[in-house]
C-alpha cells in the first residue's frame, strides 16, 4: 500500500455498520451487533474482551477470514468485505500478516523455511526469501536456531519465529490472536516489546485480540467489546479517558 497523501488522508482501516450473525440450528446468534470503527496507519490497537464478547469474530472480519452479514470493511481503501476468495488471498499475501496463539509453524520445515513462507507465496526466489528470513530471525534473537525445526525449540522461541514470519514482508497490517496466550509473563513481555518495535520501525498497524488487560500497556488504543458491541474505546493521552 503506497503512502497516503496528507491532503487526502483516510484511516487505514474503516468499518461501517458491521454486523455478524451465525445460524445455529433454528436460532440466529448475533456475534457482532453494529460496529463502526476507524484505525490509523501505525496504530497498535488492542481488542479486549471476555470469552464470547465478539473479539475473535471482529478480528476474523477485519482480516477477511469471514464475510460480514451486513456492513463494510475497507483496508487502505480496498473493500475487503466484497472481495472474492482469490482476491482476498492475494490481498492477504501482499498486505496482511498473522500471529497466532498456537504459533502455527509447519513441523516439517525449518524455522527459516517457516519464516520465508509469506515471501514464497509472493513468488520471491528461494535465495532472496531465505536471506530475508534469516535477517529478521536474527533480529528476534534466533540466529542460533535458523536450521532447527519447531519441535526442537521452546514455545517462546516458536512465537518469536511466528512474529518474524508475520513481519518478514512488511505488511501494512498484522493481526495477532492471543499472541501471548501460551507464554509465561516474562516471555509475554518480550514478545509484546518485539511486536511494538517492528510496528514503530516500519509504521505498521497491529490489531491484537486478547483477554489479558495487562497487555494494553503496549497499545496506543484499547477497544473493549461486550456482547458484540463496543463499550469502550480509549486512546493513550486522551484527556477525556483519563
Amino acid at each position: 500500500m503506497p503512502p497516503q497523501n496528507p491532503k487526502t488522508h483516510r484511516p487505514l482501516i474503516e468499518v461501517r455498520a458491521l454486523r455478524k450473525e451465525y445460524e445455529v440450528g433454528d436460532e440466529t446468534v448475533v456475534a457482532l451487533k453494529r460496529i463502526d470503527l476507524k484505525i490509523e496507519r501505525g496504530e497498535i490497537c488492542c481488542i479486549l474482551g471476555t470469552s464470547g464478547s465478539g473479539k475473535s469474530t471482529l478480528l476474523n472480519q477485519l482480516a477477511g477470514l469471514e464475510k460480514p452479514t451486513y456492513g463494510e470493511i475497507r483496508i487502505g481503501g480496498v473493500p475487503v468485505s466484497r472481495l472474492n476468495e482469490d482476491e482476498l488471498a492475494r490481498f492477504r499475501q501482499e498486505h496482511i500478516g498473522f500471529i497466532f496463539q498456537s504459533y502455527n509453524l509447519l513441523p516439517s520445515m525449518t524455522i527459516t523455511e517457516n519464516v520465508a513462507l509469506p515471501l514464497m507465496f509472493r513468488g520471491v526466489d528461494k535465495e532472496t526469501r531465505e536471506r530475508a528470513a534469516e535477517s529478521i530471525l536474527k533480529r528476534v534473537g534466533l540466529s542460533h536456531r535458523l536450521r532447527h525445526y519447531p519441535g526442537q525449540i521452546s514455545g517462546g522461541q516458536q512465537q518469536r519465529a511466528g512474529i518474524a514470519r508475520a513481519f518478514v514482508n512488511r505488511p501494512a497490517v498484522v493481526f495477532a490472536d492471543e499472541p501471548t496466550g501460551n507464554l509465561d509473563s516474562k516471555t509475554s513481555l518480550e514478545i509484546m516489546q518485539m511486536m511494538k518495535s517492528f510496528s514503530r520501525r516500519y509504521d505498521q498497524t497491529i490489531i491484537m485480540v486478547t483477554h489479558d488487560s495487562e497487555l494494553t500497556v503496549f497499545a496506543d488504543r484499547t477497544i473493549t467489546l461486550l456482547d458484540g458491541e463496543i463499550v469502550s474505546d480509549t486512546k493513550k493521552g486522551d484527556p477525556t479517558n483519563a
